[in-house]
């Protein structure tokens, strides 16, 4: 009767973990790098906010168009006369006005010729083309930083697979020893030999487990979900082999389509626009005023007795700048030194963005290199082992050799597997610093 509870338990606890792991296995989102690049491009919150600066540029923008057309305003008054003014005509002193005064009317005023206002309306619309500018500059952050937390994940899963495959071997290595040492065919050393490798092989599987991990954090705190949510990155780094060594498509680079270029450009522009407007100060300006007003002057608050007296007028103001106390030449003074300033830092980001360029396209040519010599080294390493294993097997190796030969293997792909991954991530930085990592979502 007992043995018949336990064994319920046992197979309701089954059930249990089976069903568990079938609900996480759908809650799982599994990604490819499209999938991520659209998912970051979708959720980053820098991506958002670079976004939302666009739009309010945009309103700034219109904002200022809004200046051109006339300015229309209601507006309302009332006065009580506390003590009315006296007149005097010879010896006759008498006072003037009612205890009342009502007013009420629309305006109307619109610039003609304002030359300063002109430049604004130009300059808050290179302020759209800047935050624009800024917001394809976040994107190719992203893209950058996504593609670098990818490779890592597949980078981190292909280890996990090597140091497996290491460990696994180690174990049936230490099984096959352990055996012959029990028929008497092998010595304890060998057997102790066995057991140490097989130990030493044990941590770095879980320390590539928990790179893994590591790896999954920072892509899902990248792509802008909740950390929580379960993910699996599918594909390998093999599967971007191919792409290693097409280093043809950067015999001519250029960083013309840099982002960080672009802007510096996009405010070289604003800053000559805002020296135009700072000289469009001396200029004389031009406007319109119209005004249509009701007034009402009265001793009492008997409304319906009330007189309106409507009156309007039409002016234009012309007005022309003749001293500001040095004002407007130090403001000229001071953007003329701006536009120096920011030449002087374009010229030290074009080196820099040239000099990351070269070293860049120095570490691709290098990896590039270690590719080709893991891939040659693998093919080799692979045969050596199975030399080795078959050698031990039939007793004519040591298990030395079989170590020597396991290890030798481990070397070569986590080699091949790091070159890989150096060699995309590299790409991935460079072509940010071209300006041509785009992504169409």
């Amino acid at each position: 009767m007992r043995r018949t509870k336990i064994t319920k338990f046992l197979v309701a606890a089954v059930a249990t973990l089976f069903v568990s792991s079938s609900v996480w296995a759908q809650d799982t989102l599994h990604l490819t790098l499209d999938d991520a690049l659209k998912i970051a491009l979708s959720e980053n919150i820098s991506v958002k906010v670079a976004d939302k600066e666009v739009k309010r540029t945009e309103y700034a923008r219109k904002g200022t168009y809004a200046s051109l057309f006339p300015q229309i305003d209601f507006s309302g008054s009332y006065s009580r006369a506390i003590k009315k003014q006296t007149m005097y005509m010879d010896t006759l002193a008498f006072q003037i006005g009612r205890d009342n005064t009502w007013s009420a009317g629309f305006s109307a005023a619109m610039p003609l010729v304002n030359v300063q206002l002109w430049k604004a309306i130009q300059i808050t619309g290179m302020d759209v083309e800047l935050a624009v500018e800024k917001a394809k500059g976040s994107r190719q952050d992203l893209v950058d930083q996504v593609q670098q937390a990818f490779y890592g994940v597949l980078l981190a899963q292909e280890l996990y697979d090597v140091y497996k495959e290491n460990y696994n071997n180690a174990v049936d290595n230490y099984n096959d020893v352990k055996g012959k040492f029990d028929a008497g065919l092998a010595s304890k050393f060998e057997m102790i030999s066995a057991e140490v490798a097989m130990q030493n092989a044990e941590p770095n599987v879980y320390d590539a487990q928990n790179n893994i991990v590591l790896g999954n954090w920072k892509l899902k705190a990248v792509l802008g979900i909740d950390l929580d949510q379960n993910i699996a990155c599918t594909g390998s780094l093999s599967d971007y082999e191919k792409t290693v060594g097409e280093m043809a498509a950067y015999e001519n680079v250029s960083i013309e389509n840099n982002s960080a270029i672009k802007q510096l450009e996009i405010q070289e522009q604003m800053l000559d626009k805002n020296y135009q407007m700072q000289l469009a100060k001396y200029y004389p300006t031009l406007a319109a005023q119209l005004s249509y007003n009701w007034m009402a002057m009265e001793n009492n608050f008997k409304f319906s007795e009330y007189k309106w007296t409507p009156y309007s007028t039409g002016a234009i103001a012309l007005t022309i700048p003749i001293f500001s106390g040095g004002q407007r030449y130090n403001q000229l003074k001071q953007t003329r030194v701006q536009q120096e300033q920011l030449a002087l830092q374009k010229e030290d980001a074009i080196r820099n963005l040239e000099i990351s360029v070269m070293q860049v396209l120095n570490s691709l040519e290098t990896s590039l290199k270690q590719y080709e010599a893991a891939q040659k080294t693998i093919e080799g390493a692979e045969a050596g082992y199975e030399i080795a294993k078959k050698r031990y097997d039939v007793g004519s190796g040591t298990l030395l050799e079989l170590q020597d030969a396991q290890l030798g293997l481990l070397q070569a792909r986590l080699n091949l597997n790091q070159s890989v991954y150096t060699y995309m991530t590299l790409k991935s930085t460079l072509d940010k610093i071209l300006g041509v990592n785009q992504f169409n979502e």
